[in-house]
């Protein structure tokens, strides 16, 4: 029988592969930049590396083609150039395959893993085989590739199938010994595990996030509406444009890395986080009363100090908006206490004084938040506001000045010129 096989000259093989290394690996290149380019506007930005198949790899893919089946003189093998994506999150995974439906044409796709039982432990992706698009063939003219692999997958996807491999494809054998086998599921299942974890939480801080934007952009309203009317009332030329959203977003990731995530509740437990979801959606609604009393309920439960003293300048933030302004001043007090660099909490201790028109307890306040952070162009300006109210017309002109310096903004500008006005009286 062996007799009758015609065995592939390896060495042939082999110059013939090395000859076209060059074209192919500049293919690689090419998928791998415009791949890139595609992906762009996912904002996890997935990592793309590309990869030529070695010859080694090649020519093991050759036999085996051969012995499944004999009547094929030349195997085809279609993945000698491919490319992975490597996503952070498991939603990356949809959004990458829409992009390469879009952008590429596919000929084949492969969800693999996604048969194995919970005993199994074969790696999960997504394979695409493409068309190698014609400009990028022509380039490369003479290759003999024109589709191309591209794996999808997460990172802890990826990490699994290289461990695999290592297990799998380079020993001589599987395990076959059921505890190990065991193990190996295991570990598999605790990195599957952790892709919906990540995710989830993902989910999760993009829903705080949105709903800490939606809380932020009320109350700086509210301050505008509470202190630029009384700041401009004399100024004749004309109301006030409001002001830009003042920032905050470094906020939302302070509270993700000091609170302990748990997005999916155990049963006959109460989480933080689920708690501060629903304090400030609440509090978005304008439900006040409904928002206060669950950040009282999470402050009740104890939570360490980075995590109280936020709690406490959400709690005062809705105070404020219900012109509970002792109650406000007392929670920003408390957040203070609790987290001295808080530097946000004393601008907002500042910010209720001035409303309540106690300006000399605002420059107070103003100053202890300079302190802790004096790059902040819009607790200068309200500084400012509060120095105009004493009537230190020079005070006030120097801070609304370096806020100018550091953002330029329509009230900025109209309060400096309202202030020229006032020192040329």
């Amino acid at each position: 029988m062996a007799d009758n096989i015609v065995f592939p000259e390896r060495n042939s093989l082999r110059i013939e592969y090395e000859k076209l290394f060059s074209r192919r690996t500049f293919i690689v290149r090419e998928l791998e930049n415009r791949i890139e380019q595609s992906i762009a506007p996912l904002s996890s930005h997935p990592r793309v590396k590309g990869r030529l198949k070695s010859f080694d790899s090649y020519f093991k893919k050759y036999i085996r083609l051969l012995k499944d089946d004999p009547s094929v003189q030349i195997p085809k093998i279609a993945d000698i150039l491919g490319i992975r994506v490597i996503c952070p999150f498991l939603e990356d995974l949809a959004s990458v395959e829409e992009l390469i439906k879009q952008k590429f044409k596919v000929v084949e796709v492969q969800r693999k893993g996604g048969d194995h039982t919970y005993r199994e432990f074969g790696y999960e992706s997504i394979h695409f085989l493409i068309e190698v698009p014609e400009d990028i063939v022509n380039k490369a003219e003479m290759s003999g590739s024109q589709t191309a692999e591209i794996q999808v997958r997460t990172i802890l996807q990826d990490a699994w199938a290289e461990v695999e491999h290592e297990f799998v494809y380079k020993a001589e054998f599987i395990p076959f010994d059921n505890p190990l086998k065991r193990k190996l599921a295991a570990i598999n299942a605790s990195l599957s595990l952790a892709d919906i974890v990540f995710q989830e939480t993902r989910s999760y801080l993009r829903l705080l996030g949105g709903e800490l934007d939606k809380r932020r952009d009320s109350f700086f309203k509210k301050i505008e509406e509470s202190t630029d009317a009384m700041l401009f009332s004399e100024d004749k030329t004309g109301s006030l444009d409001s002001l830009p959203p003042m920032e905050e977003s470094g906020e939302a990731a302070k509270f993700q890395s000091e609170s302990i995530w748990a997005p999916v509740e155990v049963p006959g437990t109460v989480s933080i986080d689920g708690l501060l979801v629903e304090a400030l959606t609440a509090h978005n609604k304008n439900q006040f009363p409904e928002a206060i009393a669950v950040y009282t309920r999470i402050l009740d439960m104890e939570p360490d100090e980075s995590v109280g003293a936020l709690i406490y300048k959400h709690r005062g933030m809705a105070h404020f908006a219900s012109s509970h302004y002792e109650e406000a001043i007392c929670d920003f007090c408390e957040s203070l206490r609790l987290d001295p660099k808080s530097y946000k909490a004393a601008y907002y201790q500042g910010i209720v004084c001035s409303v309540l028109q106690r300006y000399t307890q605002a420059v107070e306040a103003f100053n202890r938040s300079l302190e802790i952070n004096p790059y902040q162009p819009y607790c200068l300006f309200r500084r400012g506001q509060a120095y105009y109210h004493l009537a230190d017309y020079p005070c006030a002109l120097g801070d609304c000045e370096a806020a100018l310096v550091l953002e330029s903004f329509e009230a900025g500008r109209k309060f400096r010129d309202l202030l020229l006005n006032k020192l040329k009286m």
